[in-house]
């Protein structure tokens, strides 16, 4: 799976846990959602929160990718194999 460019993130957000975008996209979600404050301050709030949710689901495939699931082989030994959503 060929992986989004990152190259338009911000390296802060790059920096973060996958918990703490999400947790600072919540609340900028809310800042916008109670409309306060000036339409700079909003329009500054709306595009680091593309960044952050972009960034968020980069994070997401990343680990989907990486997890595997286990399985019983013919001979009764577990083994992984890459996870499939098909």
């Amino acid at each position: 799976m060929a992986k989004s460019p990152a190259k338009d993130i911000p390296d802060d957000i790059k920096a973060m846990s996958f918990e703490d975008a999400m947790a600072e996209l919540e609340l900028i979600v809310q800042r916008l959602e109670q409309g306060k404050g000036t339409l700079e301050d909003s329009i500054h709030s709306y595009e680091r929160g593309a960044h952050l949710r972009r960034y968020c689901e980069q994070k997401l495939a990343d680990a989907r990718e990486r997890v595997e699931r286990i399985t019983i082989g013919p001979d009764g030994i577990p083994e992984t194999k890459p996870f499939d959503v098909d």
